[in-house]
């Protein structure tokens, strides 16, 4: 059987996020702020006896290595953008950092939930008065760190909504989130979640005398930490797997190919490479055996980064399903 295939060019590789570099320099920003309220907090919990600064401190300490591991992405993605050893580029080391950032959160909240039920069996003696002050400087700084991130990382990405046709049309999901900068983001809000509590424990405890309020704020911050941990991990293994791609855009894909003369489409993947990019490989029979450009051409307001054709002539009987 004689089959028609893409002639092979050389071309660029590097199917990253247009803003990574902007990502990047704000994810550094963050990290050095996230850094120095850790140091703070841990001084401060040591000097008011404070408990709940230094767990939260050591809470920041975790969060710390997590944004490292955010940048770290971003370095390395941009550093071996051209390596030709990465068949599709390194727009998914993002994802994967992303993934990574998100189990280390899931450890960190099941770590504070073992903390909170310690704290809840055998409470102890807390500066009320400085550690609320510490804890709402590092509620301050948190604040300042998601602003500083930006807000476009909030809402889940959804393949079957009523718009995906327009977002095949631009070869991404509009507004497909960056995973790597979404980590960053969740756990920028996760510190500002467990500092939000903290106030609210030691204003409690300070106050109206409930100590208890202090270990309880952990184990609801634990709930919510850990449902945000378990959406981003969710999300970034289906970019992993590729599995990211909805039916819909598959099947504009199909109606495309198969609108032309009786070509059939007999084989067709299509995957994220990057966070605003999609490539796909399609295999038809026809018997109007045409270039693989041509096919390609159909294809061309999709803006696929990436377009393998191969075309079958098809023998005998009509082609069409």
């Amino acid at each position: 059987m004689h089959i028609h295939s893409t002639h092979l060019h050389t071309h660029e590789h590097r199917f990253v996020d247009v803003h990574q570099d902007s990502s990047e320099r704000r994810t550094r920003i963050v990290v050095a702020l996230t850094a120095a309220m850790m140091v703070a907090e841990i001084a401060a919990g040591t000097i008011f006896n404070s408990m709940a600064l230094l767990a939260d401190g050591w809470h920041m300490a975790s969060h710390v290595a997590a944004l490292s591991l955010t940048a770290f992405a971003y370095a390395y993605a941009r550093r071996h953008a051209h390596d030709r050893r990465y068949s599709f580029g390194t727009g998914k080391v993002g994802a994967l950092a992303g993934y990574t950032s998100a189990v280390v959160l899931g450890i960190i909240a099941l770590l504070m939930g073992y903390e909170s039920t310690q704290r809840l069996i055998a409470p102890v003696p807390i500066d009320f008065s400085a550690a609320t002050w510490v804890a709402v400087l590092g509620l301050m700084v948190n604040l300042a760190s998601a602003a500083v991130l930006g807000h476009d990382h909030g809402h889940a990405h959804d393949d079957d909504d009523d718009h995906h046709h327009d977002r095949a049309r631009d070869g991404h999901a509009h507004g497909h989130r960056d995973h790597n900068l979404r980590s960053a983001y969740v756990h920028v809000l996760a510190d500002a979640l467990t500092s939000v509590l903290a106030i609210a424990a030691l204003t409690g405890g300070r106050f109206l005398g409930w100590t208890w309020l202090d270990p309880l704020m952990g184990l609801v911050g634990m709930g919510v930490i850990l449902v945000w941990s378990w959406g981003l991990i969710r999300d970034s293994r289906r970019v992993l797997l590729d599995a990211d791609v909805g039916d819909e855009t598959v099947e504009v894909i199909r109606r495309r190919i198969e609108s032309d003369a009786d070509s059939r489409v007999i084989d067709l993947h299509v995957w994220r490479i990057g966070p605003q990019h999609l490539a796909a490989i399609v295999s038809l029979m026809t018997h109007d055996v045409r270039p693989p450009e041509h096919y390609k051409r159909l294809l061309a307001d999709l803006r696929l980064a990436h377009i393998t054709v191969e075309v079958v002539p098809c023998p005998g009987a009509a082609c069409a399903a």
